[in-house]
Parts: C-alpha cells; sequence; structure tokens
C-alpha cells in the first residue's frame, strides 16, 4: 500500500474544551469540511485573514491620520474630482 505525503503539513495534537470541540463540529458540517483538522485549518486561514485585513485598515487609517490638514483636503478634493464611478468602474 502506498503512503501519500500531504505537502505543507505538520501533525499536531491540541486538548480543547467540549464546546470548543462541538464548534468545530459544528463548523464543519456547516463549511463541508472533510475533517476535523480541514475545519480547524480553514477557520485559522479566516482568522488570519481577518487580522491581516485589520491590520491592513490600522495601517491606511494611521497614514490619513498623520497627513497634515493640507495634504488631507487635496486628497479629498481629487477624491471629489474622480468620484465614485473612479472606484466602482461606473457599475452602480
Amino acid at each position: 500500500m502506498a503512503t501519500h505525503a500531504i505537502p505543507n503539513k505538520i501533525k499536531r495534537s491540541f486538548t480543547i474544551t467540549p464546546d470548543s470541540a462541538e464548534f468545530l463540529r459544528l463548523a464543519r458540517e456547516e463549511i463541508r469540511a472533510g475533517s476535523d483538522s480541514e475545519a480547524l485549518d480553514m477557520l485559522l486561514r479566516e482568522l488570519m485573514l481577518a487580522r491581516k485585513t485589520k491590520a491592513l485598515e490600522a495601517a491606511y487609517a494611521s497614514y490619513y491620520d498623520s497627513l497634515p490638514e493640507e495634504s488631507l483636503a487635496e486628497e479629498e478634493s481629487w477624491a471629489s474630482m474622480a468620484g465614485p464611478d473612479m472606484i466602482t468602474g461606473g457599475d452602480l
């Protein structure tokens, strides 16, 4: 019988509360994952993406908060000239 290597995976063992185990089981069913491990991996990827998004939003906020009023007014002027069609491609 041939064994199949799973690339970029490591085996870990965790102890979790019964509530967490139930949440994982329900999440597995909801996202139709093939196993608890797959469901946990998907949930962790979702959390990582949410954290990266939050960090990016914070970086943008920090950048705009650090701009002098004159620069901020110029940014707003350019944005109003471009209008919403610039962002949406005119499909509003």
